[in-house]
C-alpha cells in the first residue's frame, strides 16, 4: 500500500518483497506465476461477514439499471453516486449523493489505499448477476485512482497489456469481502477485465478524480 495506509488487523494484503527474498523463494516454486502490475495492491477479508451481510442487505434497496453504454444495454446493472458518467456525452453528470449506508465502506476504502475519504467522490456499485462480466477496459482519464470490494461470489481479475506483437496477461482470484486498489501502472497502463461469473456478485468501486476537479474533467 502506499501514503501511509496500515492494513486493519488480520488483513491478507499482498506484500512487496525484496530481491533476495524473490530468489529464494523462487527457488522453492513459489514464485513461479508472473508478478502481478505494478500499482495493483489486493487484500482478503478487508470486511468481516457481518459487514458483507448488512451491506447486501442495502443493496437489495439500491435503483439499480442495467448498463447502458452507446444504447447498448450490458448483462450488469449499475446505480452511481456522486457522479455518474455519461458514455453518450462523454463526460460527467451528477448523480445522487452517497447514501449513508456506504459512507463506512468510504472510510474503509480510504484507510485501504491512502486515500483521503472526501476525495472518493465517485461511487459505482454493480450487480452481476450469472454469466455477466465486464469487457477489457481502462477506467476514463478522468479518474485517478480504483478501489473496488468484492461481494458474495468469487471472480478473477484478468490483467493484460501489449508487448510488441503479443500481449503480457496475469489474473488475480478475488474473494468475497477483498478489497484491491488499481494505481500508477496497473491503473494506466494495464486493460482490465472480468469474465462472465457463475453466481450472484456485487461490488462496490470508489474513485477519485485527476487534479480532484470533477467538474471541470470531460472525455
Amino acid at each position: 500500500m502506499r501514503r501511509g495506509a496500515v492494513p486493519p488487523h488480520g488483513q491478507k494484503t499482498t506484500e512487496i518483497v525484496t530481491a533476495a527474498q524473490r530468489n529464494s523463494a523462487r527457488q522453492s516454486g513459489l514464485f513461479d506465476a508472473p508478478a502481478l502490475p505494478e500499482g495493483f495492491c489486493y487484500s482478503e477479508e478487508v470486511l468481516n461477514a457481518q459487514e458483507e451481510r448488512r451491506l447486501l442487505d442495502r443493496f437489495a434497496l439500491l435503483p439499480f439499471k442495467p448498463f447502458e453504454f452507446h444504447q447498448y444495454l450490458g448483462n450488469r446493472r449499475i446505480v452511481s453516486f456522486g457522479f455518474r458518467y455519461d458514455y453518450s456525452e462523454r463526460a460527467l453528470r451528477p448523480s445522487a449523493p452517497l447514501p449513508g449506508c456506504l459512507k463506512g465502506l468510504r472510510e474503509t476504502a480510504a484507510h485501504f489505499s491512502g486515500v483521503e475519504a472526501a476525495e472518493l467522490r465517485q461511487v459505482l456499485v454493480t450487480e452481476y448477476a450469472p454469466n455477466a462480466g465486464i469487457g477489457w477496459h481502462r477506467d476514463k482519464p478522468i479518474f485517478r485512482d480504483v478501489i473496488a470490494f468484492s461481494f458474495l461470489a468469487p471472480c478473477v481479475l484478468r490483467f493484460r497489456r501489449r508487448s510488441d506483437a503479443d500481449w503480457e496477461r496475469r489474473k488475480q482470484i478475488l474473494s468475497p469481502r477483498s478489497a484491491y486498489l488499481l494505481s500508477g501502472s496497473a491503473r494506466r497502463e494495464w486493460e482490465h477485465s472480468i469474465p462472465p461469473v457463475r453466481e450472484l456478485r456485487y461490488s462496490v468501486t470508489f474513485r477519485n478524480f485527476v487534479e480532484g476537479d470533477a467538474a471541470r474533467e470531460r472525455r
